[in-house]
């Protein structure tokens, strides 16, 4: 690896007299930097003199370096950027170093305790940096470091003041690498943990020996290089370990469920749990983004309020990737032995996509409160007493992608009474980006829990509908795994009725049962197999109606009729006779027979909307006209397929056989040679260099189709002119 140099530049080292200062003024001097070793002298408290700083210069002076000393107080830092001026008559670096301690107890504080450690930590590194701020933007560059400690970011006894200072520097820093980004100057903190004239006395004496500087001075050097892209950023770093802190924030709640209610004390304990959950947290890096992400929430909460006027509504978020899609159908029944099912089961095939009745499962409701919440005084609803009686779900939009988050609305929109139990009758609206994908409606029987006076029929169920009264048009059959339940439990559903052998004989059977969903998604991709091409994205609606369990290990019989766009279909076991899906049926978008293929999952592609990974073309494209002989070598038609959400959004074509092009769309003549689908993220992240494509290729963010070597030969030339 080449040497990072420092030749040229000039460092500022505040509190270099001795511990990390020194460490940090050592090594910047052996790497070429002038640097300005700066030392007060004093001991920890503040008190004293001592010319620490000219021991340091000599060193770095008698190893050929070029240094000097400075014995100012941070307080007047305009002075010692004078030094730094006066003798090499420029500034580069800036780490603010310098520090004391005065530590005591809250309550035993003084002012002059408190102010003191305020004065050298937050106003010392106020005074300095200004002193450089003007220097740094005229030379369009400037690096400077905070020095923090954890006793700021989660506190310390007997350290109040200390604390409030080191804390204040983080914001301080915050604030510095906003108003310096134009400029190109970055702004840092580090928070170390090394011996020191300020721990000498309070580490242990063998984990003072251990906590040496030197382990900590090459992470602040690196952040001072001038390679060193990042800013506002904080970096924790102890023997020779460095990990990043951040602030973050929960997702938050409203304290109430409609604007025009008042938010109580009472609201706000209700509502307490959701505040403070830490689940999906985020950390925002400006302000502009915090009040845009909190003006969307209270847009949402006013867009869900207006939904849920009418009744009481339960929403959940639901995430997937590609993992969970081939889990799901490894649980339903495909396997590696079918060529027609691999697309299911390898993230990284180039027509990758979902089995659709995985859509099922972000409207599940089994474990939520929305039933128990509905149910009548005196009647409950929990795992013990709910079957999944029915199932409906329709797609509203384009087949969704391979990954992605749903935004969902539950709610009971009727509660039947059948004499000994009751049904809740559950919609689902799923929401992705804004706009409803999907609809799922779920019959769930609540056994015992009938007799409270409702009704017993509801216009808002979507029915079954009867198989027609001839022979079946096509019939499939297939033999569960033993393991099945086993398996399908891990996309989400884990009653103990599906594994343990305790549950499964107290509710009457002989061993765990098949999950319903697990022999609808069965029964599902047999119709997918013979009447619509295999392709997921030609499916309307699914629904269906549970009679019988199933053993894992028993064998499903699917029968088909075909009428319309309609396959009616109804399952059976092959050794009972006794049907356990009945009254079901698929709703397709086109009908493509066993043998014929699909191409319905060719979507409109967008060519205007704005990514992140157009200015990377941009590059590319100027690359290209930089050094078009190199261009030209490679000798071939590459096609992008930008994708968000699991979805292709956008097109790039980068002809290097012919026209020496970049442009949006597909090849204008022919075909591409090679075909790279990848998320607009995951592209700008292999570009930046912090995502390998070989990793990226392996995790199936990199789908490349065609001749995968011709990929490799565009390495030179991206290297030459667009960071790829």
């Amino acid at each position: 690896m080449d040497q990072l140099r420092f030749d040229g530049r000039v460092a500022v080292v505040t509190g270099a007299g001795g511990g990390l200062g020194k460490a940090y003024a050592l090594l910047l001097g052996s790497r070429g930097a002038k640097v300005v070793v700066n030392d007060l002298g004093s001991a920890r408290d503040g008190v004293g003199k001592s010319n620490f700083a000219d021991a340091v210069v000599k060193e770095i002076k008698d190893k050929g370096g070029e240094a000097v000393a400075d014995y100012n107080s941070v307080v007047e830092g305009e002075k010692i950027i004078k030094t730094a001026l006066d003798n090499f008559g420029r500034v580069d670096i800036l780490i603010n170093n310098a520090g004391i301690l005065r530590d005591k107890s809250f309550q035993k504080m003084s002012d002059q305790d408190w102010d003191l450690v305020h004065a050298v930590h937050l106003k010392g590194a106020f005074k300095t940096t200004q002193a450089a701020w003007e220097t740094f933007k005229k030379q369009k560059f400037g690096r400077v470091i905070m020095t923090s400690s954890n006793a700021g970011l989660v506190g310390n006894f007997g350290q109040a003041n200390y604390s409030a200072a080191k804390m204040g520097l983080v914001g301080f820093a915050s604030t510095l690498a906003i108003e310096g980004a134009k400029y190109n100057i970055k702004v840092n903190t580090i928070v170390p943990t090394a011996a020191s004239r300020l721990t000498e006395d309070i580490l242990p004496p063998d984990m003072y020996q251990a906590m040496k500087p030197e382990l900590i001075a090459p992470v602040v050097a690196y952040m001072c290089h001038e390679s060193f892209e990042d800013s506002g950023e904080i970096i924790d770093s102890t023997l020779g370990f460095a990990t990043k802190a951040q602030l973050l924030r929960s997702q938050g709640a409203p304290l109430r469920k409609k604007p025009s209610d008042p938010v109580t004390i009472e609201s706000v304990k209700a509502n307490w749990s959701n505040v403070v959950n830490m689940k999906n947290a985020r950390h925002f890096s400006k302000i502009a983004d915090v009040t845009v992400d909190l003006v969307g929430k209270l847009q949402e909460f006013e867009d869900r309020s207006k939904l849920d006027n009418d009744r009481e509504s339960y929403w959940t978020t639901y995430n997937y990737n590609s993992k969970d899609l081939v889990c799901y159908a490894l649980g339903i029944g495909a396997s590696v032995v079918n060529d027609s099912d691999l697309k299911f089961l390898y993230e990284s095939h180039e027509n990758f996509t979902a089995l659709p009745s995985f859509f099922i499962l972000p409207g599940m409701v089994m474990d939520s409160p929305v039933i128990s919440q509905a149910m009548p005084a005196g009647k409950y609803a929990d795992f013990t007493n709910i079957l999944h009686g029915e199932q409906y779900v329709e797609f509203l939009d384009d087949f969704p992608g391979t990954e992605g988050e749903f935004t969902v609305r539950n709610y009971v929109v009727d509660l039947l009474d059948k004499g000994s139990s009751a049904v809740a009758i559950v919609n689902s609206e799923v929401f992705q980006g804004g706009r409803q994908v999907l609809r799922t409606q779920q019959h769930i029987f609540v056994v015992g829990q009938g007799g409270f006076g409702g009704p017993r029929a509801s216009e808002r169920a979507l029915a079954v509908q009867p198989a027609p009264a001839r022979a079946p048009d096509a019939v499939l059959s297939q033999r569960t795994a033993e393991d099945q339940a086993a398996l399908y439990r891990l996309s989400g559903d884990l009653n103990p009725l599906h594994i343990d052998p305790n549950v499964a004989t107290a509710s009457g059977h002989p061993k765990p049962i098949l999950h319903g969903l697990a022999s609808l998604g069965f029964s599902t991709r047999h119709v997918l197999a013979k009447f619509a091409g295999n392709d997921p994205a030609n499916f309307k609606a699914i629904k269906a109606r549970f009679t019988k369990p199933v053993l894992p290990g028993q064998t499903l019989i699917t029968e088909m009729w075909l009428e319309g766009n309609r396959v009616h279909f109804q399952t059976k076991l092959k050794e009972t006779g006794n049907y356990v899906i009945t009254g079901a049926y698929v709703d397709l978008k086109k009908v493509v027979k066993d043998g014929a293929s699909s191409s319905s999952t060719q979507q409109a592609v967008s060519t205007t909307s704005s990514l992140k990974s157009d200015s990377l073309f941009a590059k590319i494209e100027d690359g290209i006209k930089a050094n078009p002989d190199k261009a030209k070598s490679v000798g071939a038609v590459f096609l992008y397929n930008i994708t968000e959400n699991g979805k292709t959004v956008k097109q790039w074509t980068l002809d290097l056989k012919s026209g020496l092009t970049v442009y949006v769309g597909e090849p204008k003549t022919g075909k591409a040679d090679t075909t790279m689908t990848v998320g607009d993220n995951d592209l700008m992240e292999i570009a930046a260099g912090t995502l390998s494509p070989q990793v990226a290729y392996l995790k199936g963010k990199l789908k490349i189709s065609g001749n995968i070597m011709l990929a490799q030969k565009l390495g030179p030339l991206l290297k030459s002119g667009a960071k790829l």
